[in-house]
Order: structure tokens, then C-alpha cells, then sequence
């Protein structure tokens, strides 16, 4: 009876490792020949060949870092700083410590017009955000699928040894292990609050004029460009509330720019 009980716990292990955990390490051989086409054709400087590769996999509804990035680089290529900044900024949501990500950026925010100075965050806030941003998707999920791995594996073999060491041993280690599997689960949920907290977009229209209210007739404050990032505060009937990183608010129309 004792036996048919620890079978029936292993196969439920088993069950969750094959139905959960394998879905979430695979990549489907349809989106990897996708993605070695798309830079393939990056390759042989096809940049808009390479684009319309990557726009597939996002329209079959996968999305990475990394095809974001190979994105940003191509429309980068291209010439199409706005384009190139709003898939980098894409990529940095999904891996917001790449340091290649972060530094390309950097280098195509220095080929727009508008240079914003950001406003000073308090230490503790910067500290935070600068731990919470420093992972991956991939990687917190991979941590946390591992850790939870490790301890059922601790834990069928608590229920199949007979040392009362080992049992003691594997039992209370699986549960440390289960609470530190935890971790990065509530740090990548702290990055999806950090980011919906913080919605942005990026101007497209050449010259935008920021207007102190949701109207056309409304004064002019100060003008953008395109490439611009913003971030958005409200949306009232096709006008945005923006406000920049240096502090500066005002309202622009939604179809000059595209929500990261």
C-alpha cells in the first residue's frame, strides 16, 4: 500500500514535469528555421527580407529578447531610428539587465533630436529598480523552474529512502528550496508591475507640438521629434497625457506615436 502511495507521488511529479515544465524549455522548429531565416537574410544585409522573418514569429505570437533586438538592429540598418528604438525598448522589457540591449539604446537615442536629461530618483528606488530590472524572463523562469525541480527531486527521494539522515535531510532542504524558488517568481512579477506602472511609447511623427490640453486649440508648451520616448500617464479620447523623463508634461495626439 505504502508503495502504490509513493508510485502514485512519482507519477504525479512526473505528469507535472512533462505537461508543465517541458512546454516552457521548448522552441518549436517552425520558429527556430523562422529565426535562422531572419538572420540569415540579416546576414547577407537583406534587412527588410530579415524583418519580415521576425514580424512572423511575433504575428504567431512568440516573442523574445532576442528577436526584438535582431529586430531593433535591422530597422537600425535601415536608417529607422524610431523603429529601431521602439524594438530595443521591446527587447528591454523582456530582458531589461542585456547589456547589449541597454547600450544600443544608448547609441540610437544619441541619433535623435531631443536630448532629455532624466530627473534624479531617489537611492533606495534606484537600487530597487536596478535589482529588479537586472534579469531575464527566460532566466528568472529557468531559476525558478530549476529549484523547483531540485526540491521534488528531493522530495521522491524522501519518500523512497529509508535512512531517517537522508530523509530528514532531503525533506527540509526541498522545502528551502521551494520557498527559494519563490524569489524569482516575485521578482519577475515585480518587473511586469514595474512596466505596466510604467507604460511608454515612442514618437513617430517627425515634429509633434505638446499641447497644454487634450485640444488642437489648445497653447503649445514645447515641440518633440521623432524617436522621442515618452511615457504615458492617460489617454482621453485619442490624446495622450505624456510626460517625459526630465519631468515635462503635456498632451499629444495617440497616432504620433507606437506604445512599446
Amino acid at each position: 500500500m505504502i508503495l502504490k502511495m509513493k508510485f502514485k507521488a512519482l507519477k504525479q511529479v512526473l505528469y507535472i514535469f512533462v505537461m508543465v515544465v517541458l512546454p516552457l524549455l521548448s522552441f518549436g522548429d517552425d520558429n527556430q528555421s523562422l529565426f535562422d531565416k531572419g538572420n540569415a537574410e540579416y546576414a547577407k544585409s537583406q534587412y527588410k527580407e530579415a524583418l519580415v522573418a521576425y514580424q512572423q514569429l511575433i504575428n504567431e505570437g512568440y516573442q523574445s529578447a532576442a528577436v526584438y533586438y535582431n529586430m531593433g538592429n535591422a530597422e537600425y540598418k535601415l536608417a529607422d531610428i524610431p523603429s529601431a528604438l521602439l524594438y530595443y525598448e521591446k527587447a528591454h522589457k523582456l530582458n531589461p539587465g542585456d547589456e547589449d540591449i541597454n547600450v544600443n539604446i544608448h547609441f540610437a537615442n544619441s541619433k535623435t533630436t531631443d536630448k532629455i536629461d532624466e530627473s534624479p530618483e531617489f537611492f533606495l528606488a534606484k537600487w530597487w529598480h536596478g535589482f529588479i530590472l537586472g534579469f531575464s524572463v527566460n532566466l528568472l523562469a529557468m531559476l525558478s523552474i530549476g529549484l523547483f525541480l531540485t526540491g521534488s527531486a528531493l522530495l521522491i527521494l524522501y519518500f523512497f529512502t529509508n535512512s531517517v539522515v537522508i530523509k530528514k535531510a532531503s525533506f527540509y532542504i526541498s522545502i528551502i528550496l521551494f520557498l527559494v524558488g519563490l524569489l524569482p517568481i516575485f521578482i519577475a512579477e515585480s518587473q511586469v508591475n514595474y512596466f505596466d506602472g510604467h507604460k511608454q511609447a515612442i514618437i513617430f511623427t517627425s515634429t509633434v507640438n505638446v499641447k497644454g490640453g487634450p485640444a488642437d486649440q489648445s497653447v503649445t508648451v514645447f515641440v518633440l521629434h521623432e524617436g522621442t520616448k515618452i511615457n504615458v500617464l492617460d489617454n482621453i479620447h485619442g490624446w495622450l497625457k505624456m510626460k517625459l523623463a526630465n519631468g515635462n508634461e503635456g498632451w499629444i495626439k495617440a497616432t504620433d506615436v507606437k506604445e512599446i
